[in-house]
């Protein structure tokens, strides 16, 4: 998964949208479920403000990364909402935040199935 992605917010960078614009990704896995189905569309802004409970995509030791942000004891962590990915929760430093979820559709982009997370 984090090689998809990292190609496809590679390509994104390098298309000829400006590196603030929002850009899309497809979920490949289960990781985020139930909220994020895999195989649904999100879409992120790099410009936008992470804060605890954001949906984020992040560069890690390996690639991106794309989950929950949390802050436990004045420490920030990236964390997976599918409890079969609990063990993978890990300390992150808001810096290393690429961009924020600011909504999400299903595979097939049906406008009922559009949900916003910027308010």
């Amino acid at each position: 998964m984090q090689q998809d992605m990292k190609r496809a917010i590679e390509s994104a960078a390098e298309s000829s949208c400006g590196g603030a614009e929002p850009y899309a990704l497809q979920v490949v896995d289960d990781s985020m479920e139930p909220e994020f189905r895999r195989r649904c569309i999100i879409l992120v802004d790099p410009t936008g403000v992470a804060r605890d409970g954001s949906y984020v995509i992040a560069l890690i030791e390996n690639g991106y990364i794309f989950r929950q942000l949390v802050l436990e004891n004045e420490q920030y962590y990236l964390q997976p909402l599918n409890e079969e990915y609990m063990h993978e929760k890990r300390p992150i430093e808001l810096k290393a935040i690429q961009g924020v979820v600011v909504q999400q559709s299903g595979p097939h982009g049906r406008r009922k199935d559009r949900k916003r997370y910027d308010d």
